[in-house]
């Protein structure tokens, strides 16, 4: 359950670091955490492959894919309460650090537990 949790706010992640890229200008520490997070992701999937069933984990990745996009454009699009927006991309790239490291645990408590069941 891990995993997929993980999975999906990578997914998460990468649509929202996708259009922050797009609409405004990226810091030298934000760029930092991109790659290390992207590092990260690529560790994650390879523990897919490695570790969970195929025929779950593929269409799972289309899935999360997909859902991911779907709450980034409807934020994009808006969602607004009275004419105020009621949450906004800019609420969302606050929490984007928050994320990240967020990502970091999960896919780090994966290779842990996996190394320890391992050495049993």
């Amino acid at each position: 359950m891990v995993f997929y949790c993980a999975l999906f706010f990578s997914f998460l992640y990468f649509k929202i670091a996708r259009v922050h890229k797009k609409e405004e200008r990226i810091s030298i520490a934000l760029l930092v955490q991109h790659l290390i997070t992207a590092v990260a992701i690529v560790s994650l999937l390879a523990y897919g492959f490695r570790y969970e069933n195929l025929y779950v984990f593929v269409p799972m990745l289309f899935v999360f894919a997909t859902a991911a996009s779907m709450m980034i454009t409807a934020v994009q699009v808006g969602i607004f309460v009275d004419g105020k927006p009621l949450f906004g991309l800019t609420q969302i790239y606050r929490y984007l650090s928050v994320l990240s490291v967020f990502i970091l645990l999960l896919i780090s408590s994966l290779w842990i537990t996996q190394i320890d069941f391992l050495a049993l």
